[in-house]
């Protein structure tokens, strides 16, 4: 997704406008969407004509129009978004207040306006808009004096950093220059590795290298970072996967992707995330269950009492037409996250977002047990919407 243009104004009212560049990109935008929102999109509408003669005919002409939205329907199968709605502004070709279906395109602009744009929304955007958020896997491609860290997308390849450091050569009986020029080096990669690789992400690490260097670069890292006590490397260690590459160039790259290891390893991506986590929440459900609660008045009074840990919703849920509703979730969501919980939104296009419906869309894990909530009658749970 590009973001062309965003104005919002001091009580979050305004207008962004954004060009899908992908499949998904329809998805994000489903979720974007909501009835009384305002779209402003390059459609084809059938008018018809009369010539000088009196003889009626009708043709297809292409026209922008804004839409107040009345109804939207994605088709998942196909990743097609129809937006139906009453023309809002003057238009040659359509009267003010008739209906309209708008089809949103790949690589065609449009422009949302909304009264108020919550926190949910706009991270959504942030989210479809960088590139390094749907980057499941991280690639360092090297050989001795040259690094190249990218970050590996659906549908692109992203340098995020280069290294390059001269390396003498060994001479005989003196390697002290060489070998502290290669510590610089591997130092500045791995100076490189966390800056770029953002871990809650990603996945998997490839270090893709010609002979030993990719071995010799993995212990030094770890190693240092043990003497460092570096918790972000040593927690993530099981992410880097080592591979061969015939070089350290970027197009050195695909033939580490190529490789069986890699591609089984792959199948680990943000989706597997989602399913550990309702996996630990059913864990602790049978194990601790004043530690698992699910319903949305359980979970908030859980949330007032400032036990969550892990917030699991699905984003379902904040395509609620009632906006009271769905402000409801938004106010969950912000207040876990001003809390220091973590916050999951499930796809519910996925399998743990289709189980995580069943249990009412949104469940948390708890920092300690909070016993008097799980004993409350479950009259309070008939309550809710």
């Amino acid at each position: 997704m590009k973001l062309v243009r965003k104005d919002l104004e001091k009580d979050n009212a305004g207008q962004v406008t954004l060009i899908p560049e992908e499949p998904e990109d329809m998805w994000h935008t489903y979720n974007l969407l909501q009835v009384g929102d305002s779209l402003r999109a390059s459609t084809i509408r059938k008018v018809q004509t009369e010539s000088s003669t009196g003889s009626v005919g009708s043709n297809r002409v292409r026209t922008t129009l804004t839409l107040c939205v009345e109804t939207i329907d994605f088709d998942s199968q196909a990743c097609q978004l129809r937006v139906k709605g009453t023309n809002i502004q003057e238009n040659e070709y359509v009267k003010m207040g008739a209906y309209h279906t708008i089809e949103l395109e790949p690589n065609r602009q449009f422009t949302l306006a909304k009264k108020q744009w919550d926190s949910v929304v706009l991270e959504r955007i942030e989210q479809a808009c960088d590139p390094a958020w749907s980057a499941d896997v991280a690639a360092v491609v090297m050989q001795e004096g040259l690094a190249h860290i990218c970050l590996v997308t659906p549908s692109m390849t992203l340098t995020r950093a280069k290294v390059e450091v001269n390396i003498p050569r060994k001479r005989k009986g003196n390697c002290s220059q060489h070998d502290r020029a290669l510590e610089r080096f591997y130092e500045q990669v791995v100076q490189a590795i966390q800056r770029h690789i953002n871990f809650e992400v990603v996945k998997c690490v490839l270090v893709a290298s010609p002979g030993f260097v990719r071995e010799q670069f993995c212990d030094y890292m770890f190693q240092q970072a043990v003497k460092t006590d570096n918790k972000l490397l040593l927690e993530n260690r099981s992410k880097f996967l080592q591979v061969h590459s015939s070089s350290g160039h970027k197009y050195a790259l695909k033939e580490a992707l190529c490789d069986p290891a890699v591609t089984s390893r792959l199948s680990d991506t943000k989706a597997a995330g989602e399913v550990k986590a309702l996996d630990d929440f059913y864990k602790m459900l049978q194990h601790e269950p004043d530690r698992a609660f699910y319903g949305l008045k359980h979970v908030e009074k859980a949330n007032e009492a400032m036990a969550i840990d892990t917030l699991l919703i699905s984003d379902e849920l904040f395509r609620h037409q009632d906006v009271a509703t769905r402000a409801r979730y938004v106010k969950l969501v912000d207040s876990v996250r001003e809390n220091m919980g973590t916050v999951r939104i499930f796809s519910s296009l996925h399998v743990s977002g289709e189980q995580l419906g069943q249990l009412t869309g949104v469940a948390a894990i708890l920092r300690f047990p909070v016993a008097e909530l799980s004993d409350q009658e479950d009259d309070s749970s008939s309550e809710e919407d």
